[in-house]
């Protein structure tokens, strides 16, 4: 068997393991061990299996990720999320369409803690639903929004997804959480436009909220100054160089920890609750980056991604061409396929190809996510809207769908600007004086 013909077939078996809802881990595993069995050897497959996953796991470097998750539980536990929805309500929710974009800026808040999307839109349409609902939304604007908004938890750093795409290509997690601070803030406000756009047309769709005075948003202004301190403390130490990530990481878990305690939210239970989550979402992500770095060699003995790349350098087509129709592709892929597995199944042959059109890779990351955002929640899969369903079980599907449309659109058009103006994340990163 040619490689070539050993990774069209390979691919295939992933794709039917899959949909055989076989743990992706598990079936990006199972395809590179047999890959490498074919193409070098049993023994080398052999050994792959025995070392690797201990020996790729047991990296100081990779206990960023479990830190970063404690610190987004820790959040979560504390009730950050229900002090930062009220902070936005008393600020903009007197405005038409002020209950949903106050659902918008508390996502983006607890973004900037959780670095989780479905976290993000569990927790804060537990909190803004019934309010909304209490003030008569139509319920596709507030499911729309509580989904939309969840989506930024992947952006806004710290984000578990931009610390796969590092490990998955060698880049700087640092650099990668700067380069998504301000495409963050970006598409925030783009959901802000889309609500006060759709509540403009539609009057009835988004009623103002109570009006608060000065006073009142002050004071529950303060209640939230945990949440921008510690968000000041991570990303502001990263930028500056007084820590690395990790180092921001266990800083950020422990004042997160700290926070719950003094809130008086953290019982014994509720601790252990919070390990436990922590040790499963962990044990998730490390598995599919297992998976992934043995699916990895495989591809390159197949030598797919390097022959990808220079069949694409001898197209006559701009490399703006190329890179939309690769953009495209992944709008496509997101509607049926969950965003971790689309990222470690395609970054490996897409990567190369970004490089040699002469793209920088941490924007193309960033350019990215906000894809697998839109793919979030475009059906069918749409894992967001899933969440949200969850939680609004009284609302129909298709009533989230049509809600979800003007700000899939408002998505499309934050991945536009990045791509005009690339500067909008490359920035941070290039004026970026940390250690990684």
């Amino acid at each position: 068997m040619t490689p070539l013909m050993a990774g069209i077939v390979g691919f295939f078996a992933l794709f039917g393991l899959l949909a055989l809802r076989v743990p992706i881990g598990i079936a990006m595993m199972a395809v590179g061990a047999g890959g490498i069995a074919i193409l070098n050897s049993p023994q080398a497959a052999m050994n792959v299996i025995g070392a690797f996953p201990y020996t790729y796991s047991a990296v100081f470097s990779l206990s960023v990720i479990p830190l970063f998750i404690l610190m987004g539980t820790f959040a979560t536990v504390s009730g950050m999320g229900a002090d930062l929805y009220r902070t936005a309500y008393t600020w903009v929710g007197h405005r038409r369409g002020g209950l949903a974009s106050a659902t918008i800026l508390s996502c983006a808040g607890f973004a900037a803690l959780s670095g989780s999307s479905i976290a993000a839109a569990a927790t804060m349409g537990k909190v803004s639903l019934p309010e909304m609902e209490r003030y008569r939304y139509d319920s596709g604007l507030a499911t729309g929004a509580i989904a939309a908004g969840g989506t930024l938890g992947i952006l806004i750093p710290p984000s578990t997804v931009l610390i796969v795409y590092a490990l998955l290509t060698e880049q700087s997690v640092g650099r990668l959480f700067l380069a998504g601070f301000l495409p963050g803030l970006l598409l925030t406000v783009l959901f802000v436009i889309t609500i006060f756009i759709v509540s403009t047309l539609n009057p009835k769709a988004g009623p103002a909220g109570p009006r608060f005075d000065y006073a009142e948003r002050f004071k529950v202004l303060v209640h939230s100054g945990a949440l921008l301190f510690i968000v000041l403390i991570v990303i502001g130490g990263i930028y500056t160089g007084v820590f690395t990530v990790t180092e921001a990481a266990s800083v950020g878990a422990f004042l997160t920890f700290l926070h719950a305690l003094w809130s008086r939210r953290l019982t014994l239970a509720r601790f252990f609750e919070a390990l436990l989550s922590t040790v499963k979402t962990t044990s998730m992500v490390f598995f599919i980056l297992i998976g992934a770095h043995f699916f990895a060699p495989f591809l390159a003995l197949t030598r797919i991604p390097v022959n990808l790349a220079t069949a694409v350098s001898e197209l006559a087509m701009p490399a703006l061409g190329i890179l939309l129709i690769i953009i495209a592709l992944y709008i496509i892929l997101g509607t049926f396929m969950e965003g971790f597995a689309m990222l470690v199944l395609t970054v490996p042959l897409v990567l190369p190809v970004i490089t040699t059109l002469g793209y920088d890779p941490i924007w193309f990351g960033i350019v990215m996510v906000v894809v697998v955002e839109m793919g979030l929640i475009s059906p069918p899969v749409g894992m967001n809207v899933f969440v949200v369903k969850g939680v609004a079980q009284h609302v129909p599907l298709s009533k989230i769908y049509r809600g979800i449309i003007p700000f899939w659109l408002a998505m499309g058009v934050c991945v536009l600007l990045l791509i005009l103006f690339p500067q909008i994340a490359l920035f941070l990163p290039e004026t970026m004086m940390g250690r990684g």
